[in-house]
């Protein structure tokens, strides 16, 4: 089940490139509107998969560089 999660996260990345790449070319303005719409919803479903493939996040405490119980010397 990951590998599938991981192949559509995978798609979700390759259409945002494409997408940007389009981005970069000569557009009309209804071509232009339709590239950013879709680039748009891809992001938003790329958002999606990973926070559900993904749920945990870990941060460090802010002012903190190191774990507290890391680098003390034994």
């Amino acid at each position: 089940m990951l590998d599938e999660e991981l192949a559509r996260i995978r798609a979700h990345r390759n259409n945002i490139h494409r997408y940007r790449r389009l981005e970069r070319t000569m557009l009309s303005d209804l071509e232009r509107q339709f590239v950013e719409r879709r680039l748009a919803e891809e992001q938003a479903a790329l958002e999606a998969l990973t926070s559900r493939t993904f749920p945990v996040t870990l941060s460090m405490p802010r002012g903190s560089t190191r774990p507290s119980n890391m680098g003390a010397a034994s």
